[in-house]
């Protein structure tokens, strides 16, 4: 990073240091998340305004959400992230994943220099999206999630189921709308910047298939009705949200992943 700096303040484009950094061997993502950081300016650590958050000012090992006591197994506060237990029973899970079979395809990512979605080498899973409240379980498993993060639920995307068979993944990502991007005005005007995710395990996993935080290097192993969640107050890097999913190595994979926006999401 300092060597980046340097180079950037003796007048060298920042094409030309991601190509030196491909070069020198660097990940493509990793190289381009390095110059972003010495390019923007320098982050204001608080937000003013309210972030999804579950409440454990208590420190509480249970979250009441209602209809069942949600377990909390571990917590961060850098990256700021939250693995649950017992989100949804083993029924709910494999009635997402029945409901969700039909509708299954190849996963798009949201095109970065135009309008829509396309198709992307990095992400090799098959998915489909439900809409808000479209079948009993999502209702309820939505109202759930609202209670848990105390985040509105008007403001959360619809929920997106995913299917990863042996061999697929996805690679480190950020789940935020990065603003210097082409189409990111679009996107913003329905619900504004996505601040938080929760991915949700719909099924065990013999082996991989992990969420991976290089970062941190913290690896969540898929477990049934687990959740992790973490935020992300700014589409900045230095909130330590890139995230990948492990190759699967034996089994399937199934989780179901709500983004949650700052504003309604229309």
């Amino acid at each position: 990073m300092q060597w980046l700096q340097t180079q950037l303040a003796a007048g060298h484009a920042p094409a030309t240091l991601h190509k030196s950094l491909l070069k020198a061997g660097w990940a493509p993502h990793i190289a381009q998340a390095a110059l972003v950081a010495c390019t923007q300016p320098t982050p204001n650590p608080a937000r003013i305004a309210p972030m999804p958050e579950p409440d454990l000012s208590q420190h509480s090992n249970q979250i009441d959400v209602g209809d069942r006591q949600v377990q909390v197994l571990l917590s961060m506060q850098k990256p700021r992230l939250v693995l649950f237990g017992n989100l949804l029973s083993d029924t709910e899970c494999e009635q997402l994943i029945a409901d969700a079979r039909p509708a299954m395809a190849r996963s798009r990512t949201v095109a970065t220099q135009a309008h829509g979605e396309e198709i992307n080498p990095d992400r090799t899973s098959s998915g489909m999206f439900y809409t808000r409240g479209q079948t009993p379980v999502v209702a309820l498993l939505e109202a759930r999630i609202a209670k848990l993060l105390r985040w509105p639920l008007e403001n959360g995307e619809g929920l997106q189921v995913l299917s990863y068979r042996p061999g697929a993944e996805y690679k480190p990502h950020h789940d935020y709308f990065n603003p210097q991007e082409p189409s990111s005005a679009a996107i913003l005007q329905h619900g504004g910047q996505r601040v938080g995710t929760l991915v949700i395990y719909l099924s065990d996993v013999a082996a991989g298939g992990c969420t991976f935080f290089p970062e941190s290097q913290l690896r969540i192993h898929p477990c049934k009705g687990h959740a992790v969640f973490f935020s992300y107050p700014s589409p900045e890097i230095h909130t330590l949200t890139l995230h990948g999913g492990d190759p699967v190595l034996q089994g399937e994979k199934w989780i179901a992943t709500k983004w949650l926006r700052e504003a309604p999401f229309l």
